[in-house]
């Protein structure tokens, strides 16, 4: 994925907002900045230094908007925000042991009730790997203990 890389700066920092923010205040937000920090826009009496860091942070509020501006970089690096945030974070629901799961002979699958009502489930390959499963309607995370 190419945001494997971007994944460590937080673009709606950059730009001052919240993930919760619509498209037009995002830009609302990204147009503010791009002015003030626009090269063209900087006074002749600028120090060096403080112009070039200017420069910088103009290049990091243009590649903000560049993902966060576009529905489809916006969704994806939403996504990989949240898969970062719940690796650190862990907002864990509880720790369950594999045992305790049920079994899915046909689909050779462990599940689990959530309490929203759906499931979590993991396939018998994946046990190795993933000690962290998501539920597929909620944001609620279980560890499973081997």
């Amino acid at each position: 994925k190419a945001f494997g890389r971007m994944a460590q700066k937080d673009w709606y920092q950059v730009l001052g907002a919240k993930p919760s923010d619509s498209p037009a205040e995002l830009k609302r937000k990204y147009q503010k900045l791009a002015l003030l920090y626009h090269p063209d826009k900087q006074e002749a009496d600028v120090p060096a230094g403080e112009a070039e860091q200017r420069v910088q942070r103009f290049i990091e509020v243009d590649q903000a908007w560049k993902i966060l501006g576009n529905e489809e970089t916006k969704k994806e690096y939403d996504l990989q925000r949240r898969a970062d945030n719940l690796t650190k974070e862990w907002p864990l629901h509880e720790q369950v042991y594999l045992e305790d799961m049920s079994w899915n002979e046909d689909e050779q699958l462990y599940t689990l009730s959530c309490r929203c009502g759906g499931s979590y489930s993991i396939s018998k390959s994946e046990t190795k790997d993933v000690s962290l499963v998501c539920c597929d309607t909620c944001s609620l995370v279980i560890e499973i203990l081997q």
